[in-house]
């Protein structure tokens, strides 16, 4: 009994300390939960019952009241585009390959380890970068088309980090039971792989998609703070202003009289653009398990 007493105390006092750090963490988990529901309702609370069509629609205008953001939420969704459409066969395909092809050896540990320091780089280096290439060296100005392939250079790092450890995590059983069937290893990829590994790499383009539409700094130095004055406006080499640098301008140097009252309605446009990026984009993932949670239901259903 003496020798058991010193095992059940240091059991016991184990226990308690799981569930005091198990409480301290979902407490923390909560709080920064409720403060970040709390900030997203303020924010939408103060100018999401202002947002008329008009708007959405309307030109800015510098001296009278009323305008809209019409252009500059255009190029938000333009420069995104053309860079998605740039990062995204890129960043996945670096991915696959860093995952499945390249050699384990010190030339691509290096790459890993650029790939992993450029992710973290602040985004004005970026913009830096793209001023100094679109609007010195090929002196094209501040443009949509310099904006969105320097956004693009932002996204690729991160694409290709999350794709790479999404594939890697997915479990060698499913290879080795597709080349035994008889499949390519492109085929293995393309076909058993990627389908295993589609939601990490959804999840790092989410992230790099909403990273992106909220992107002020590069859009700054490369597509300028203006637009073309026209709302649909597809020439790639009008000025980009977007969203975000328009509620930037409007905070710091606009002279209307309601810059405030535009300010509150393009932050609120800004976090709802957003989160609902984030959910249309992770939609098919949700899709796709609840369809796999249904299947195993009726089969079991039916036997």
């Amino acid at each position: 009994m003496n020798k058991s007493l010193p095992e059940n105390l240091y059991k016991n006092g184990n226990r308690l300390k799981d569930k005091v750090f198990t409480i301290a963490i979902w407490t923390i988990a909560s709080l920064i939960f409720i403060l970040i529901i709390g900030l997203l309702l303020y924010i939408l609370s103060k100018g999401l019952p202002k947002i008329t069509p008009s708007f959405l629609i309307d030109l800015p205008d510098e001296i009278e009241k009323g305008g809209g953001v019409g252009p500059f939420l255009f190029n938000s969704f333009y420069v995104l585009l053309i860079s998605l459409v740039i990062s995204i066969p890129i960043g996945i395909g670096s991915g696959i390959y860093l995952a499945e092809y390249a050699p384990v050896n010190r030339f691509t540990e290096f790459i890993r380890t650029c790939v992993e320091s450029l992710a973290s780089v602040p985004s004005i280096v970026f913009g830096l970068f793209g001023y100094m290439l679109f609007v010195d060296i090929f002196d094209v100005g501040l443009t949509i088309l310099g904006a969105g392939i320097t956004l693009s250079l932002l996204n690729l790092p991160v694409i290709t980090s999350v794709t790479e450890e999404a594939i890697g995590a997915v479990n060698d059983e499913l290879r080795e039971a597709s080349l035994a069937m008889g499949a390519t290893k492109s085929q293995t990829i393309l076909r058993t792989v990627i389908p295993a590994a589609m939601s990490g790499i959804i999840s790092g383009i989410s992230l790099a998609t909403c990273r992106a539409f909220g992107e002020s700094a590069l859009i700054l130095l490369v597509g300028g703070t203006g637009t073309s004055g026209e709302m649909w406006d597809w020439n790639p080499l009008s000025q980009g202003g977007t969203l975000p640098v328009q509620l930037w301008y409007v905070q710091s140097e606009a002279l209307v009289e309601d810059a405030p009252e535009i300010a509150q309605k393009a932050s609120a446009l800004l976090v709802l653009i957003t989160l609902l990026l984030s959910i249309v984009l992770r939609f098919p993932i949700w899709l796709r398990n609840f369809r796999f949670k249904v299947r195993p239901s009726k089969e079991n259903n039916s036997k």
